[in-house]
């Protein structure tokens, strides 16, 4: 799942139709909750390392897990694909360098193999609005903090400012303020501070002393990156550099969403991934092999 996002979110992407990123009438679907979200292993629901207790994680630490999840518990030993949206998509290419045998195809969508310079001022950003906080106390916190700085920050990487301008006028910004603060405010802030630094640690190349070009001697998937030109949020230069590095293809958009293209532009983003999905079916029909 992306940051602070949940299995539940992505649902509107399955099923059977044109505007479906993946077909369910040909997939098995497997939706992961990350790490510190607040519905898989978190610092709001661990009874045992409780807030900042629970220990800093990263995004191998993510897919590590869904590897076993996948391997363990399903006993699926193959995948035909493994897809993720922004903190999702760095998940993908985590998968492809960590995993490179057990998946035909990775598709990151607004992700990146590690974060640029514009991204960590960002990240680096958020979690300082989330510490310097009057009311967060360290973590220690008995009510959660009005976050409303952060979730500022946060709307306005989203999109570019054409954008946000074209859909919200000055009458309707009071509306779209309360709503953007309220959806914002539902996620812990200690969920929020694991997360993010565990995309501020994100570099698929650091065990190979930093370079992306050894990293990339490891994937043998075959990889589709999908990246947003305009994108405030997750620079697309380290995918592009990566997918060049692997000959990967890449499809890039050039709208005004920014980073949410998935959303505003899915006719840029559906058929390029039915299409990647299609050129080559599973090894092994993954809804036989779960429930045999």
């Amino acid at each position: 799942a992306w940051f602070t996002g949940t299995s539940k979110v992505p649902e509107q992407y399955f099923g059977t139709g044109p505007a479906k990123m993946i077909d369910t009438s040909k997939y098995f679907v497997v939706a992961v909750d990350a790490l510190a979200n607040g519905v898989s292993s978190s610092p709001s629901n661990s009874a045992s390392q409780p807030r900042l207790a629970f220990p800093k994680i990263t995004i191998r630490d993510m897919v590590n897990s869904q590897r076993r999840l996948i391997t363990e518990v399903f006993g699926i030993r193959q995948l035909h694909a493994v897809v993720g949206i922004s903190m999702g998509g760095m998940q993908a290419f985590q998968w492809a360098v960590s995993y490179p045998d057990m998946m035909e195809r990775a598709i990151p969508i607004v992700g990146t193999p590690r974060l640029a310079s514009t991204d960590l001022l960002l990240w680096t950003a958020e979690v300082r609005a989330i510490q310097e906080h009057k009311d967060y106390n360290a973590g220690d916190y008995a009510t959660p903090p009005d976050l409303q700085a952060l979730s500022l920050i946060h709307a306005f990487a989203l999109t570019t400012p054409r954008y946000r301008a074209s859909r919200t006028s000055r009458g309707q910004f009071p509306a779209w303020l309360k709503e953007a603060l309220e959806r914002s405010a539902a996620f812990d802030p200690n969920d929020r501070i694991r997360q993010l630094e565990a995309m501020l640690a994100h570099d698929v190349a650091a065990p190979f002393n930093g370079s992306l070009a050894r990293a990339a001697t490891e994937v043998r998937t075959r990889l589709l990156v999908i990246v947003a030109q305009k994108d405030a949020m997750v620079n697309p230069a380290p995918a592009i550099e990566f997918a060049k590095l692997i000959r990967a293809p890449v499809a890039s958009l050039d709208g005004d969403c920014g980073h949410l293209i998935f959303e505003c532009q899915s006719d840029g983003v559906v058929p390029p991934v039915t299409e990647f999905l299609r050129q080559g079916e599973p090894r092994t029909p993954l809804l036989k092999k779960v429930f045999k």
